[in-house]
């Protein structure tokens, strides 16, 4: 029997975001799709990087850091990225100016990549060792899928593997 290739589980309908993209955006895309990551794409399909859950997460957690030197008890976490207006208060300026950030700012520059007719296992041994969820597949540079662990996971639930 012949080995798994990415292309035999890769997911082809891929969200991707621009760098010029704001973080807001990013993580409105992320949620409503429900997607732990995104690539960042140029008007080409040129993958230029990756932005994460795990990124945008770290990020709020050192603005978190900061806040918990100066104030008493705010958290981030009760101002919603997507929210646009409020109070005014230095939690909601805080906010205000992660979620104003461009993915550009932020996003991983080095970007693991694939190609459809890479061996599973390997991919998957890459991801593992990374330490990454999921890794843009790419033909002639271009991006056409991405494989992830989940598509993995949900593959094994489905005796596809």
């Amino acid at each position: 029997m012949s080995q798994l290739r990415v292309r035999d589980l890769m997911t082809t309908q891929v969200i991707t975001v621009k760098p010029t993209d704001s973080i807001r955006h990013a993580v409105i895309k992320m949620a409503v799709d429900n997607v732990a990551g995104a690539p960042v794409v140029d008007n080409r399909s040129h993958v230029l990087g990756m932005i994460s859950q795990t990124d945008i997460l770290r990020l709020i957690l050192k603005y978190q850091q900061k806040l918990d030197n100066g104030t008493g008890g705010e958290t981030l976490l009760n101002q919603p990225l997507d929210r646009v207006e409020g109070q005014g208060d230095v939690v909601e300026a805080i906010s205000q100016e992660i979620a104003s950030m461009t993915v550009e700012q932020m996003m991983v520059r080095t970007v693991i990549t694939t190609t459809p007719d890479a061996k599973l296992i390997e991919v998957l041994k890459a991801m593992m060792q990374s330490d990454i969820g999921r890794i843009p597949v790419l033909e002639q540079g271009v991006l056409v899928g991405t494989i992830s662990r989940s598509d993995i996971i949900f593959a094994l639930y489905k005796k596809k593997v």
